[in-house]
């Protein structure tokens, strides 16, 4: 889901041509008289103060209500950073959406970005909550206190990182937790039908992620589910699975992965 190959942050013409919708001076016409529009742009000049910039942008294809649809930004702060002693570098980040038809508040979501293979995670813990501020009444002053209190939460999600890291589990219990994920993605029904190679699902792709510890052996898994890196068969033929690019589905797929995985600690 996350595009970090440059570490600037966005330009608002760079995030402007990936999600305009982010830019809407007004309300949706069909919204009522109670409704208050706050630009997702002014988040973005609020967040900046707090320094946090934007590194990726995204909205959701819509065929009504074009301008006004859900959208997605990835902050990420450069001072707030968690540095493995293995040298797996990791970025905590805030996920924010919103969207300007009055279906949604400014829901904040905790994420984590892991340099070594340039792939997001979404943290899905009761500490990591989603936050939301509603637009009515919205000031900087209870932004910077949402802000504050989810990077206080943080040293949490460095110690579920090293409980994590210091889980050994078996090959039976990665085939497990493999198989597992699959209904993230596919109904019972299809799991049963479609003949799927789990062990392909724990192969990690490069050096870095060879281990038997959870941590490793849960990013392999949410890497090859997230981007599609795995084949199934059905009928007669051996597909190929495809990359999840909504960012609706992908926040849901890695929040009940990330889940799953806790669930072994």
């Amino acid at each position: 889901m996350l595009n970090l190959e440059k570490e600037d942050f966005l330009t608002k013409n760079e995030i402007r041509k990936q999600a305009p919708s982010v830019f809407t001076q007004t309300a949706a016409p069909n919204v009522t008289d109670k409704y208050t529009h706050i630009p997702t742009s002014v988040i973005i000049d609020d967040m900046e103060k707090l320094g946090w910039g934007v590194v990726d942008a995204k909205q959701v294809r819509a065929r009504k209500g074009v301008g006004f649809q859900k959208h997605l930004l990835v902050f990420r702060n450069n001072d707030v950073v968690i540095n493995g002693d293995d040298g797996d570098t990791v970025f905590p980040q805030i996920l924010l959406t919103n969207s300007h038809d009055g279906k949604n508040s400014f829901t904040f979501t905790a994420g984590l970005f892991r340099m070594v293979c340039e792939n997001g995670l979404v943290i899905s813990t009761q500490e990591f909550e989603n936050v939301k501020l509603r637009h009515m009444g919205y000031s900087f002053e209870e932004l910077q206190e949402k802000i504050r209190g989810m990077v206080e939460a943080l040293p949490l999600t460095v110690e579920s990182m090293n409980k994590m890291k210091q889980k050994e589990i078996s090959e039976k219990e990665a085939l497990k937790l493999a198989k597992k994920s699959l209904t993230t993605r596919f109904t019972k029904e299809q799991i049963r039908v479609f003949k799927i190679d789990l062990k392909e699902l724990i192969q990690p792709v490069r050096d870095e992620d060879k281990g038997n510890d959870l941590w490793s052996v849960f990013n392999v898994i949410q890497e090859k589910i997230i981007t599609g890196d795995f084949t199934y068969k059905s009928g007669s033929g051996r597909r190929k699975a495809r990359q999840i690019k909504n960012f609706n589905q992908d926040l849901k797929v890695n929040k009940e992965l990330f889940g799953m995985a806790l669930e072994l600690i």
